[in-house]
């Protein structure tokens, strides 16, 4: 009724996966830290090291700040920072100049820009502030709100200033995304590569570009990959896959299915067109790298990425690699899985091991959708615990594993260093492209260890949102990236052990981040929802609709006189009868429903709420036997159900707020009976 294959696993490594998905955050926290522990020695010695590291970026980096200086002036702390992220992340979805224009005249408007010129020795930062207090100043004399505040010069100014902004922040966009993105074509990002690549770096390239849609759209990021694949090849020139620039590819953007709800044709459609880009990629002897994406798409990742890798095709090429989010609850079971998996197969695997960039969309995807648990991290030191356990089991595993530590982290680095002994080959570090470069010029220099640079490739419309992701990763006054540039802050703050910062804290959850089910705390709860891509969730909700199916099988037939119903579904499964009322039935029912009118409008408002609850707590008891009947009856599929049975809790709980609230206006009295025809599509929520 919800899945049709079996879910089950014969792997520990994968249950435990599974059981970690939206675990307790002080369980993941407790087990990951004695992971993370470093002996003191080394831990001073990294220490140390990292303090050289700052203060040298921080010389280096003196009026020459560019966007890491940008990101620091204008931090997400400060409303104009905000106003900023808003417009890049709003322009994402702009596809006509007139409501660009609106946009810009709305977000640049509000921002207080004059205050922050001077405040950095950066060009590239005061020069974005002037332009930004001009084109502020131009908005306001558009604004239609304000056309009598301005002479015609002025006014003039100001429209004939729109496209002109318009065409500025297009710049802007562009400038920006010159420090994040290598370039507009695969031939320009390794051509631009070539002056980096003699002083010890290489590449990884990333082919820009959102999930795929439609199978075109697959298909055009498919081709894409193919090209780049052979472009970089010619440019590796045979030296294997550590010292070759490399390619990273997502699985989203090669089929528009890449979900957890179609997992069947996900495993039928994905393999194949992955193993096909590994063995162009085994060809040319070049490295191919399976981003990360959304937590909710990790368990299929792991399933998709298991069968190609055990392909016996690829023998012979040691190549294959994927991202690991060190801010998942999990990810140092993934770590483990993989070592398993590769000493099963007998061939290694590279693993870039990165923070993550979506746990904003992790954070508010879960409080929207009234979960237990989230499935990251909630504070950043947490995280750090997280990255610095998943560090220590990748440099043990070497032997199979090839640990590729995307950090920009200097102490983070330091303490890999150390860890790593007199192995400088046995692992690489991988940073942003535009970023980072003070840090590892350090380490290339004077470690010999080698750095790999991860650079987007791509068109401007397809830079934003890569942008936006950056921006929210870094942009943060938490972020190591803002705060090395930010003289105000003394180095040795920068320079904290995670592992003590979190042993010493009471309480692992962050409380300054709304828990899913307090979302509207203290008014109400939160409906409680159900994740349908954790597996262990979905099974046991496939046995409770299984269940209830069963439970409300009509096995008498219809009665003489009474007419079937059928589920819209299922024409041949009758759900159940009804007959038809006549006209008696119906005044009958009106008495009774008068008559009850009149006891329930004299009835204290606190009962009448009160009653209200206990109606939502029941409905939320009753949750799959609730949803069984909408996917049979309604004929909705099961995330709609969920939905729907939400919507009538919230109700419930809604009016049981406003109810009592609206009862202290003496004006209001009760209305009397309401008939309400509800909508076939909606039959619980606005039935009740």
């Amino acid at each position: 009724m919800l899945i049709n294959d079996t879910l089950h696993t014969t792997s520990p490594l994968r249950q435990r996966i599974r059981d970690y998905y939206r675990i307790s955050e002080s369980v993941a926290v407790d087990q990951i830290l004695p992971i993370a522990e470093v002996n003191p020695r080394a831990r001073s010695r990294a220490w140390e090291r990292a303090r050289k590291m700052v203060l040298q970026i921080r010389r280096e980096q003196q009026g020459h700040g560019g966007v890491d200086a940008l990101l620091n002036e204008y931090s997400l702390s400060t409303a104009e920072g905000v106003v900023l992220m808003c417009l890049a992340e709003a322009l994402l979805r702009v596809p006509d100049r007139a409501t660009q224009d609106e946009l810009i005249r709305d977000k640049l408007s509000k921002g207080q820009w004059t205050p922050h010129l001077g405040n950095s020795d950066s060009l590239f930062v005061n020069a974005s502030a002037w332009g930004l207090l001009f084109t502020g100043n131009m908005v306001n004399y558009a604004d239609k709100r304000k056309t009598e505040q301005f002479g015609l010069l002025k006014k003039t100014l100001g429209r004939l200033g729109e496209p002109v902004i318009r065409r500025a922040m297009n710049i802007a966009m562009r400038v920006m995304g010159r420090q994040f993105v290598m370039g507009e074509t695969i031939e320009d990002a390794v051509e631009r590569a070539k002056e980096k690549e003699t002083k010890g770096y290489v590449y990884s390239y990333d082919m820009l570009g959102e999930a795929a849609r439609t199978m075109k759209d697959s298909d055009r990021y498919y081709d894409s990959y193919v090209k780049a694949i052979k472009v970089i090849g010619k440019a590796a020139n045979g030296r294997g896959p550590k010292r070759s620039p490399g390619i990273s590819v997502k699985l989203s953007a090669i089929h528009p299915r890449f979900e957890f709800s179609h997992r069947e044709r996900a495993m039928e459609e994905i393999p194949p067109r992955l193993k096909a880009l590994c063995m162009m990629a085994k060809e040319h002897d070049i490295g191919l790298t399976v981003d990360a994406e959304e937590a909710d798409r990790l368990e299929l990742s792991l399933d998709i990425i298991e069968e190609v890798f055990r392909d016996k095709d690829l023998d012979g090429w040691t190549g294959f690699g994927l991202a690991v989010q060190a801010y998942q609850k999990r990810a140092i079971h993934v770590i483990e899985h993989l070592r398993v998996l590769t000493l099963e197969v007998g061939r290694p695997l590279m693993v870039r091991l990165v923070k993550g960039a979506y746990w904003d969309t992790e954070i508010k995807l879960t409080q929207q959708a009234g979960l237990e648990e989230f499935p990251v991290f909630t504070r950043k030191s947490s995280t750090d615990v997280s990255y610095h356990a998943c560090a220590n089991r990748l440099l043990e595993y070497r032997d199979t594993l090839y640990p590729q530590f995307a950090t920009h982290n200097a102490y983070t680095a330091s303490v890999i260093v150390e860890l790593a002994g007199d192995d400088k080959e046995g692992f690489e570090f991988q940073c942003l492209h535009g970023m980072g470069d003070t840090l590892y010029d350090q380490v290339v220099k004077d470690d010999k260890i080698q750095c790999r640079v991860y650079a987007p490739v791509g068109e401007h419309e397809d830079l934003l949102a890569y942008l936006v992701r950056r921006l929210l990763e870094n942009g943060a006054n938490s972020s190591f990236v803002n705060a090395i540039v930010d003289d105000e802050k003394p180095v040795e703050t920068l320079l904290e052990d995670p592992v003590e910062k979190t042993q010493r804290l009471k309480v692992r959850y962050n409380k300054l981040i709304k828990t899913p089910r307090g979302l509207y705390a203290p008014e109400r709860d939160n409906s409680r929802g159900l994740d349908l891509t954790d597996t262990n969730a979905v099974t046991a909700l496939k046995h409770e609709l299984e269940r209830w199916q069963d439970y409300y099988k009509v096995t008498d037939g219809v009665p003489e006189g009474a007419t079937p119903v059928v589920s819209p579904a299922d024409k041949n499964d009758i759900v159940g009868y009804h007959y038809y009322a006549k006209r008696e039935d119906m005044l009958k029912a009106l008495d009774e429903t008068n008559a009850g009118f009149d006891a329930w409008s004299k009835m204290d408002v606190e009962e009448r709420a009160e009653i209200l609850e206990r109606t939502a707590d029941a409905l939320e008891r009753h949750m799959a036997e609730l949803i069984a009947i909408c996917m049979r009856e309604a004929g909705k599929v099961a995330q709609d159900s969920i939905d729907e049975v939400r919507e009538a809790v919230d109700f419930c709980r809604y009016y049981a707020v406003r109810g009592k609230e609206l009862a202290e206006d003496q004006r209001l009295v009760p209305r009397g009976v309401v008939l309400c025809i509800s909508p076939w599509n909606f039959p619980l929520a606005i039935f009740l």
